[in-house]
């Protein structure tokens, strides 16, 4: 059991020094639009960046991770010269994926590298009902939770 304790600690201060490389944030469309909540909050805190193009970002904010989380961040990041009609492809609308939520949001949010598709930093947080108030209170709390632990290391 000390030896999980030691492994759950080290893992938490992996997770916190590599937020240190996340300087802007791409955010996937999410349940009741906290995405929209979110980006004003993380904007007004300057923590970090928030991206409308997906290119730009270090990472990816999404209230949902699985084989839709994967294939939303292929269509992303599909090379620009990726042939729309090989079978390895995610579809042939790179250009523009649908940008709609991955699905109902449990109350889960995760930060994942763009590049290594790997969680950086993941939290609970959902709002009461999808009223802008409780929209703007969530957004604050997932917020905070987050320049908290950015700034753990």
């Amino acid at each position: 059991m000390k030896l999980f304790s030691l492994l759950a600690v080290s893992a938490l201060g992996l997770a916190a020094a590599d937020l240190t490389n996340v300087r802007v944030i791409y955010l996937l469309p999410m349940s009741g639009g906290l995405d929209q909540y979110l980006a004003v909050r993380l904007s007004a805190g300057g923590l970090v960046q928030v991206a409308t193009d997906a290119q730009k970002a270090d990472a990816v904010l999404t209230d949902s991770i699985g084989p839709a989380f994967e294939q939303r961040l292929a269509e992303l990041y599909a090379p620009k010269n990726a042939d729309p009609n090989s079978k390895d492809k995610v579809g042939s609308d790179f250009a523009r994926p649908a940008m709609k939520p991955l699905s109902h949001s449990r109350g889960n949010l995760f930060l994942v590298d763009r590049k290594t598709g790997n969680v950086l930093w993941s939290t609970s947080g959902r709002a009461k009902n999808n009223t802008p108030d409780a929209l703007k209170s969530a957004a604050d709390h997932i917020a905070s939770k987050l320049e908290k632990d950015y700034k753990v290391k």
